[in-house]
């Protein structure tokens, strides 16, 4: 191959090379230094940075993997009810002490903050260890415990 049997290209668009002299001088409109003045430069989207910082969200119908449970003291239970009464999420509802939407039954955790002298039936309820002692001291009952 000889340079007087080489064709000039003619396919694609003639590229404008700049910064290699010529009127424009050496940076052609450039400016001078920085990821923005040298060749095949881009600039990454901020919203990417945004992004990034934003928690996992799996989808539009993701909900949380961990159980949350609404947590009720010992004191409130000896307030609210009488002796021998039985406490689940229903009633818990009924007599104002957890508030949540329709039809929405929660999981409710039964927790040792003051004293307790009734006895209650305690059904479907996570208890602590120290609460449970205490209910069952006074004579009361835990019947399934949720999970």
């Amino acid at each position: 191959m000889d340079l007087h049997n080489l064709s000039p290209r003619t396919k694609g668009k003639n590229e404008k090379r700049i910064g290699r002299g010529g009127k424009r001088g050496t940076t052609s409109g450039r400016g001078t230094k920085g990821q923005k003045s040298r060749a095949g430069h881009r600039i990454r989207p901020a919203i990417r940075d945004v992004m990034r910082r934003i928690p996992k969200s799996r989808g539009y119908r993701f909900k949380s993997f961990s159980k949350s449970f609404i947590p009720v003291e010992l004191s409130l239970l000896d307030k609210k009810f009488n002796n021998g009464e039985k406490v689940n999420p229903r009633t818990l509802q009924d007599k104002g002490i957890i508030v949540v939407g329709k039809g929405v039954l929660p999981k409710v955790k039964i927790l040792d903050g003051g004293p307790i002298s009734k006895k209650l039936i305690l059904e479907n309820l996570a208890v602590s260890e120290k609460a449970a002692a205490k209910i069952l001291a006074v004579g009361g009952e835990i019947r399934k415990p949720a999970k």
